[in-house]
């Protein structure tokens, strides 16, 4: 039964993806606005026109341009990029771990400050001090990931600079990198002096990313465990003399986290998707900031290798999230 439910859900993702991709295509070609008119150089003769958009399969039908490029999409070309003349899937591969590494660390600190806060919520219940958190959660929740970016610019880059506003690491330590995933690398080969520096880059478009949603996990993690604190097993949990932190970590929270889960891994796929606005306000290279670029330019196979790979990650992720649940709930795994 589990193997047919995965073959199902790739099965339906090959189908979201394709979907998505004849989508993108299709609206992209039919926009206004002519990507070549971006390279041409002062002077260009009609023929040089020409043989430039010959150069990108721009001269033929939609239809014959859609097939030749999914031809190239099988074989692993997504073609080359009109402003920055590179191959896409190496533009992909040099940017994607960036944002990789930002959106992680950001779901972890989300985690951390939301499961926090709807504990001691939890904890709270029915006192005065759970307004107060219900409140500080709202305010998280109200308050957008680029209005706490510019905020954090602000405070922690203006009025007091103790944090790098730009890049992922200084530019002079770039090539001390082996891969492209800086902090994972330092972290391996214990250079904890380059953690320190990739680190300190990263806060502040960790935080601006990861608050809106510690908001959205304490919300539904709290209404979760404030329904699992009222059960049998927790009561009878209770008359043994358990603690109240003791009950919530021991019985409630194991029960509260499905609902948690499935919901966080939504929210992660939009988070990666939010990245794009933090990136730019950072001037963090990440893919989300290339995209930004590539939309301005009217980079075409730019954009269709950007969505695709976000199609995929937001799919790989989905189904990965849909195992997990079932993995944690007997019921979902035996039914």
């Amino acid at each position: 039964m589990f193997l047919a439910r995965l073959t199902k859900r790739v099965g339906i993702a090959a189908t979201t993806l394709f979907g998505v991709g004849v989508i993108v295509f299709v609206l992209l070609r039919v926009a206004p606005g002519d990507p070549v008119a971006m390279m041409i150089a002062p002077g260009a003769t009609p023929a040089d026109i020409a043989a430039l958009r010959a150069r990108y399969g721009l001269d033929e039908s939609i239809p014959v341009q859609f097939m030749l490029w999914l031809k190239g999409i099988l074989a692993g070309d997504f073609g080359t990029s009109i402003s920055i003349r590179r191959d896409v899937l190496d533009l992909l591969a040099e940017r994607l771990p960036a944002t990789l590494e930002l959106a992680t660390l950001a779901l972890l600190v989300a985690i951390l400050i939301g499961g926090g806060v709807a504990i001691i919520g939890t904890m709270l219940r029915r006192t005065r001090g759970e307004s107060v958190v219900d409140a500080a959660n709202g305010l998280l929740l109200a308050i957008p990931d680029f209005v706490w970016a510019l905020a954090l610019v602000l405070v922690l880059g203006v009025f007091y600079p103790v944090l790098p506003l730009s890049g992922r690491v200084n530019p002079q330590s770039a090539d001390d990198f082996v891969t492209r995933f800086y902090l994972v690398e330092s972290i391996a080969t214990l250079r904890f002096d380059k953690f320190l520096e990739v680190a300190s880059h990263m806060v502040m478009p960790t935080l601006a990313l990861a608050l809106p949603l510690a908001a959205v996990i304490a919300r539904v993690l709290k209404q979760a465990l404030s329904e699992a604190m009222v059960q049998d097993y927790v009561l009878l949990a209770r008359l043994k003399g358990m603690s109240e932190l003791r009950l919530i970590l021991q019985e409630a929270l194991r029960n509260a986290v499905g609902p948690t889960l499935a919901l966080t891994g939504v929210q992660f796929t939009f988070l990666i998707g939010g990245t794009v606005i933090v990136e730019r306000i950072f001037s963090y290279p990440g893919v989300g900031n290339m995209a930004i670029d590539a939309v301005i330019n009217r980079d075409l196979p730019l954009i269709q290798g950007l969505v695709l790979v976000f199609g995929l990650m937001f799919i790989v992720i989905n189904i990965l999230v849909d195992l997990a649940v079932v993995a944690l709930n007997p019921r979902l795994r035996h039914g």
